[in-house]
């Protein structure tokens, strides 16, 4: 006998907006002050919403957005400062950071983002582990965490070396230097890159071409497909855990006070010790 499954209700995730469409595409809308930023409850929200979605049958293909002039332009200074508080905080958000990847890699369900403006740090995790992303042509794409004073995690390690090649992660995870839709497209970050205008319509199409497709012959080629995921899953766990060591340490105090203050950071400088280096 078929296995029932309670329908999903979505009101449990209240920092996204979801809209199903008749044709089964599930739009994701980050939708937020600040450029939808990344604040504490859209945290747990996007880490937590791919299982549900994977059981709803009446969701074909996810569409991810974000809502105005940009995709999100990252953590929230209140998710970074409950990051940088008491360790069961900084256990919890570790936990969620890393729900955020494994899950949007086992969802089997297609998903599509269409990047314009700002995509940068948590919300650049959806962006890029999307299995086709649209990007604008001036969209900027950074990955800012070792501006701010930690290790690049959440999504990096795991998909920058396999779309890009390590000499490209290398110089923009290690510079934060911003790229450019364009630019995403020619190192093969993104999938594509239209228009600024044409991101949301032409990723409207594809996830509705996907929508009517055959399904299980679409889910179970990206399921093989991220198995290179999956292979990746140490190198994740260690470049995880070692930002969130730390947002325990002193850089990240420097880099989160020049960000507010919108100056350059003055680190100080590394420690001399080898045993303090990560091996």
């Amino acid at each position: 006998m078929p296995v029932s499954h309670p329908p999903v209700n979505y009101d449990q995730f209240p920092s996204l907006r979801i809209e199903l469409r008749d044709s089964g595409v599930l739009h994701v809308v980050l939708d937020a002050p600040g450029l939808n930023s990344v604040g504490p409850q859209m945290h747990r929200d996007l880490a937590d919403i791919w299982p549900e979605i994977d059981r709803d049958p009446d969701v074909r293909v996810v569409l991810v957005r974000g809502e105005g002039t940009a995709f999100s332009s990252g953590g929230s200074f209140d998710l970074i400062e409950e990051t940088m508080g008491g360790f069961a905080d900084r256990v919890r958000i570790m936990r969620e950071a890393r729900d955020l990847v494994l899950n949007m890699v086992n969802c089997d369900k297609p998903v599509v983002s269409a990047i314009h403006g700002p995509a940068v740090g948590a919300g650049l995790v959806v962006a890029l582990l999307a299995d086709i992303s649209v990007a604008g042509r001036n969209a900027k794409i950074i990955d800012g965490h070792t501006k701010l004073g930690v290790a690049a995690g959440d999504h990096a390690a795991i998909c920058w070396p396999l779309l890009v090649g390590m000499a490209k992660a290398k110089y923009y995870l290690l510079t934060c230097r911003p790229l450019s839709g364009a630019e995403a497209e020619r190192i093969g970050l993104v999938s594509t890159c239209v228009d600024d205008g044409e991101v949301l319509a032409t990723a409207t199409q594809l996830a509705e071409d996907l929508a009517q497709g055959a399904q299980t012959a679409i889910r179970w080629t990206k399921h093989s497909l991220n198995y290179w995921y999956r292979m990746f899953a140490p190198a994740f766990e260690t470049a995880l855990g070692l930002e969130f060591i730390g947002f325990s340490g002193p850089d990240v105090h420097e880099g989160l006070a020049a960000h507010r203050e919108k100056r350059p950071a003055r680190f100080a400088a590394g420690p001399e010790s080898t045993a303090a280096r990560p091996r």
